[in-house]
């Protein structure tokens, strides 16, 4: 199939990433954020974490020339729940089915079980034709491309979750509706030490921190960082044991197998980040983290036994203290969490767009997300409003 407008262009549908290839897919993706890059996403398929009976069926997306040259792509999924996204639209699902239509299969264009933004219309460098920037065409082309495949191949709607303003501002030019959420991040406003990021809060919240990461040295755990390969297979059995506690008590069920820890490592290198809690040299806690070319981004956490503020010590403060270290510009913490507010993660505005196949279902969505970004700008307005950082420094990310 052709996406419209641009004759030139075919859009393929890949079952496997493995058909594309890393050189190809890695050529549009870029370095700059690990969740989109050919490593991460073939763990997932090669570890089992989608695919099979996941309900995420690999359908990656392809814009190839007339020479068969990948100029672009889009990690895609043919989805059977709405499970492990994040941006969530259950209630568009039960809505349209309790009127009797069918929301499922849909088209999932995302990062499978990660709430990270980053790029999701991912263009090879300097495709374009001589005559300037390519990329923009290139991108308009595959969200074009694939609205059409949704249609053709029946399916409900399409997704693409988490991605840039600039993206979702393509997307709506090709009909899709807009959809605002919010994150919390960290932002590094140049400090040389984690002293010089607790100067720039209040002093009720600068002395909230210090007496919890004086509880957790009393501890008497030992607290390691460790990357790549410097993480053992007893590391990540240890690790697997605490996200399945993690997971097992919050949501009652894995999303990732064990085997893709490890892969994951092995196919990252130094851009996986694993911090670490033991005690007697056994690991009691783990925060696992991706680093990217400007942020450490936060994913998993779990721990065994009860270990009071713990939690806040290996995925925040010392998340903020290796990225004032490595000069990264934030850190980004994953999805939910006001609680990180009051440790100095502001909130960001994520992105994403949807096109919706039936006019009725696709007319109560866009209403339903009218009232949503008001209620989402009064509460960012807010928390910005009463937020941790000294007034007279006007310290605030955002």
């Amino acid at each position: 199939m052709s996406p419209q407008d641009e004759p030139a262009l075919t859009l393929g549908l890949h079952a496997r990433i493995a058909d594309i290839g890393s050189e190809a897919w890695d050529a549009c993706a870029g370095a700059g954020n690990p969740f989109v890059s050919y490593a991460f996403l073939s763990a997932l398929e090669d570890s089992g974490s989608v695919g099979g009976r996941s309900g995420w069926t690999p359908r990656h997306a392809t814009l190839s020339d007339a020479a068969g040259r990948v100029l672009a792509c889009a990690p895609c999924y043919v989805k059977a729940h709405s499970y492990g996204e994040y941006v969530f639209d259950m209630g568009w699902a039960d809505a349209f089915e309790r009127a009797g239509g069918d929301y499922y299969p849909k088209l999932q264009v995302a990062v499978p079980f990660s709430p990270v933004p980053g790029p999701r219309l991912l263009v090879r460098a300097k495709a374009g034709d001589g005559a300037g920037d390519g990329a923009p065409i290139l991108a308009r082309a595959l969200g074009a491309g694939l609205v059409q495949a949704t249609a053709e191949l029946g399916l409900s709607s399409l997704h693409v979750t988490f991605c840039t303003a600039a993206e979702q501002a393509l997307l709506v030019a090709e009909g899709c509706l807009a959809r605002e959420g919010v994150q919390f991040h960290w932002a590094n406003a140049g400090y040389g030490c984690f002293d010089d990021f607790l100067a720039a809060l209040s002093s009720r919240k600068r002395k909230a921190i210090r007496k919890e990461r004086a509880a957790v040295a009393a501890l008497g755990l030992d607290l390691r960082t460790l990357r790549g390969a410097a993480i053992t297979p007893d590391h990540w059995r240890a690790f697997y044991r605490f996200y399945r506690n993690t997971v097992d008590h919050r949501w009652g069920g894995a999303y990732l197998s064990e085997r893709f820890f490890p892969l994951l490592a092995e196919r990252l290198g130094d851009r996986v980040v694993l911090m670490l809690a033991e005690r007697a040299g056994e690991p009691v806690a783990g925060a696992l983290n991706l680093l990217g070319a400007d942020a450490l981004y936060g994913r998993n956490w779990g721990c065994e036994g009860d270990w009071p503020f713990l939690h806040f010590e290996l995925c925040y403060y010392r998340a903020i203290e290796f990225a004032i270290e490595h000069r990264l510009a934030r850190v980004e913490a994953g999805a939910q969490g006001p609680h990180k507010i009051q440790r100095g993660y502001m909130p960001v505005r994520t992105y994403s767009a949807h096109w919706i196949a039936h006019p009725g279902l696709r007319h109560a969505v866009a209403d339903f997300l009218k009232r949503e970004r008001a209620g989402l700008a009064r509460q960012i307005a807010e928390i910005e409003a009463e937020g941790p950082y000294r007034r007279d420094e006007g310290k605030a990310a955002g």
